[in-house]
């Protein structure tokens, strides 16, 4: 029990060697027996499991040993800055390499599947090879085949194919055995249970038939084959399932292994995980970024597209943040250290994408429970089905012993077990990929039944801030003149309207002027200043008027621009009206895509603003968007979210600012916009790292597919399942005469899980919403 004054902590450990699905029940019930584990949940795809517990009663380090006295190998945490040692609060320290994406834990779990996947392969190739010779001592190599095969050292053929048996029971069978041990000492039931009862049951009494000298035929090539088949089927499974992480390895890899630092007056190379905080690093043309930094000096253009999703590159000059494992393109640029190891943007995508894997589904949950009584069904189906042939069937022993042995093995619900995990896995790495982070296998979910879409209007729709949209000259002046003098003005200025009339005036080639002087702010009007001997006024109507400038022949066109919700903002030279230009906070280039793209989802877009109903109105006119909900106040937000669910709609809401998280919170599925608040992006369920709207489109396409893969596979599982049961008890031998052997048995269950994998890898082939600009 925690502790009432203990906040809980959550970690993701990477537990090695789980190799069946059904095995998630042993890592869950071993850990959860630890004292203070208040909540576990194993993955099996990702080889992991998110433990909750109470740092007061236990610590990562006792949680590590006792998942290794558990019988499993605990290489490390997932997530990049725990590396399966003790944290701080163990007194252990680490260095800083420990802790980067670039060091040693770089493939650590693909590493631990291939080398899975190889030993699952080696064990199958003996026992394929063992079992192929058994088979032709057989009764179906020397009855059936009409082969006649001499027996060496004249031995009984049934004494040859015993030990011939041996290296396969006892080596490559052996993992059966062990884990069947230790999930009964763990009081649960896996797939380990069902496969060594199978091989176990049918490899004894051969045995027994053998040592007794008995009449009754053996059957070790079905005990063996059926273990080939097995290891055949889980080698094939793990390939598949190596794959679905491929995301994961992939941004773990993109870190560069070494950096360029200036140390002591000299560039020296360095391996990342030795930079620390307040480096200055040296980034040369065409080289990965080592760590997150500030940039003090140079210009270039960032590929960003391995991080972000952003698939054009990003100009950084001083000043401008720059992100660990991104490209940079042209220029030299030297810049300051601020993240490092598992401080950086990189370390911090790896550790939400891994614990999205590691979470489980709502679906996921039910499956479980499925699973653990599919094989207490398939071990009493087994012992009903041999009891029912030896009471109904006139049959022998044996092989009222072979159904049995068949049903038990059959039944196998490992691909029930991998139905949902294999699809999450695979979805929320897609989304990664493209800068859309999932938090939570439950977010994933929910994407996929969103049918209203709540978009804040600024920051989300629109880029957040004021944009020069409309300019109106007096009849008598030159354009480019005006532009010049005012923009003298306003770079004295640090008001945000100021900032937006000088990148304006910039972007365009005008005229050289004096600089202002005598410059005079007036608060919350404008300000005044002399240029070229020109007193120059650029403000508010209000500023105008105490000027004593008349807006005249441009007044017209004040009201206008005021009309439709611009801020309008007027220049006056001598006195006398020079312009009048609009002010806006434009749109983000992809809204109206994302908006069209959206209801072509059959999803409802609502736009919710603070701003008053003309400027609200002006937006939504331009993005086509009919649902709009204006002049709400930030605390009514999450009403306005929760009468939309009221109304019976499953609602995604969008926002950035901390405004937006009491309605981030209330939605089914908050997302955040990646360049939003700390607080935003904290609240949410899903990150969109780009801050582009029509992400919203892309997550919820991702959502939609993930979930068709769900069902698809659960359908399956439960599908096979309910066909296989009845066919491997011979229910249909005496009146059709058709029914299987355990070896086909373990073929086909084997073939089921490997066809469950594989379909959730297809997911990677979802088509997704890609933005006019990417596409050019």
């Amino acid at each position: 029990m925690a502790t009432e004054d203990t906040e809980l902590r959550t970690e993701v450990f990477d537990v090695r060697v789980i190799r069946y699905a059904t095995q998630r029940d042993r890592v869950e019930a071993a850990l959860s027996r630890q004292h203070g584990v208040v909540g576990v949940d194993a993955n099996p795809i990702a080889q992991t499991a998110t433990v909750t517990f109470d740092p007061a009663e236990t610590s990562v380090g006792d949680l590590r040993d006792w998942i290794r006295d558990c019988g499993f190998h605990c290489a490390g945490l997932s997530v990049p800055d725990h590396m399966c040692e003790p944290m701080a609060d163990d007194h252990t320290h680490r260095s800083p390499h420990d802790t980067a994406p670039g060091g040693h834990q770089h493939g650590g779990d693909a590493m631990s599947m291939a080398a899975m996947a190889a030993d699952m392969r080696n064990r199958f190739i003996i026992a394929l090879i063992f079992a192929l010779i058994i088979t032709m001592y057989s009764h179906i190599g020397m009855d059936i085949l009409g082969l006649d095969l001499p027996v060496p050292f004249g031995l009984r053929s049934d004494v040859w194919q015993l030990l011939l048996s041996l290296p396969v029971v006892f080596w490559s069978a052996s993992l059966f055995f062990v884990g069947a041990v230790a999930a009964l000492r763990a009081r649960t039931l896996d797939m380990m249970v069902l496969v060594a009862v199978g091989i176990g049951t049918g490899w004894a009494y051969s045995v027994a038939v053998t040592v007794t000298g008995g009449n009754s035929d053996v059957f070790y090539e079905a005990a063996t084959m059926l273990a080939a088949f097995v290891l055949l089927g889980h080698w094939f499974e793990m390939r598949a399932r190596g794959g679905a992480n491929d995301a994961i390895r992939t941004l773990l890899n993109l870190a560069p292994a070494m950096a360029l630092v200036e140390r002591d007056g000299q560039t020296v190379e360095i391996p990342t995980g030795e930079v620390i905080v307040g480096d200055r690093l040296v980034i040369r043309p065409g080289s990965k970024i080592p760590v997150d930094a500030m940039v003090e000096d140079g210009d270039s253009e960032v590929d960003e597209s391995m991080v972000t999703g952003e698939s054009l590159p990003v100009h950084k000059g001083p000043g401008a943040s720059i992100i660990g494992a991104t490209i940079n393109r042209n220029g030299v640029l030297h810049a300051r250290a601020t993240g490092v190891g598992s401080d950086t943007a990189l370390a911090q995508i790896v550790k939400l994408v891994q614990e999205a894997q590691s979470s489980k589904a709502p679906g996921q949950r039910l499956a479980d429970r499925a699973a653990f009584w599919l094989v207490l069904v398939a071990l009493i189906g087994g012992l009903v089905t041999f009891g029912a042939w030896m009471a109904f069937g006139d049959v022998a022993v044996d092989e009222a012993l072979l159904y049995a042995i068949t049903v038990v093995v059959i039944t196998c619900p490992d691909a029930l077990g991998l139905a949902t995990p294999t699809a999450i896995m695979v979805g929320s790495g897609l989304g990664a990929r493209r800068g859309v982070l999932f938090k939570n296998a439950t977010a994933l979910e929910t994407a996929a039944r969103i049918d209203v879409v709540v978009m804040d209007k600024t920051g989300t729709l629109t880029r957040g801030k004021p944009e020069v949209t409309d300019l109106l000259f007096a009849h008598d002046r030159n354009d480019d003149d005006v532009i010049a003098v005012a923009a003298s003005v306003e770079r004295l200025s640090e008001h945000p309207i100021a900032e937006a009339f000088v990148a304006f005036a910039d972007a365009r080639s005008n005229p050289a002027v004096g600089a202002a002087s005598d410059f005079e702010s007036v608060p919350g009007q404008g300000a005044i200043a002399t240029v070229d001997g020109q007193r120059v006024a650029v403000g508010s109507k209000a500023l105008m008027d105490g000027e004593g400038v008349d807006l005249g022949e441009l007044a017209e066109g004040w009201n206008g621009l005021a009309t439709e919700g611009r801020t309008v903002m007027c220049v006056a030279v001598d006195g006398t009206i020079a312009a009048v230009f609009g002010v806006a906070d434009a749109p983000r280039a992809t809204s109206v895509e994302a908006v069209q793209t959206l209801r072509s989802m059959g999803v409802k877009v609502v736009m919710l603003t603070g701003d008053n109903a003309a400027t609200a109105a002006r937006i939504a006119e331009q993005l086509a968007i009919t649902d709009v909900i204006a002049d709400v106040r930030p605390g009514d937000k999450a009403s306005k979210v929760a009468e939309l669910q009221d109304g019976g709609a499953t609602v995604a809401m969008v926002g950035d600012g901390v405004n937006d998280a009491p309605a981030l919170a209330q939605a089914d599925i908050g997302i955040a916009i990646g360049a939003g608040t700390d607080v935003a992006i904290d609240t949410a369920d899903l990150v969109l790292m780009r801050s582009d709207p029509l992400d919203v489109a892309l997550a919820l396409t991702i959502g939609r597919g993930t979930r068709r893969k769900m069902r698809q596979n659960l359908t399956w599982a439960i599908g096979y399942n309910s066909i296989a049961l009845p066919i491997a008890a011979g229910v249909f031998v005496p009146a059709f005469g058709f029914g299987l052997r355990p070896e086909i048995a373990a073929l086909t269950m084997s073939g089921s899980s490997i066809i469950v994998a594989l379909n959730a890898v297809l997911l990677k082939r979802l088509h997704l919403p890609v933005a006019e600009a990417e596409v050019a």
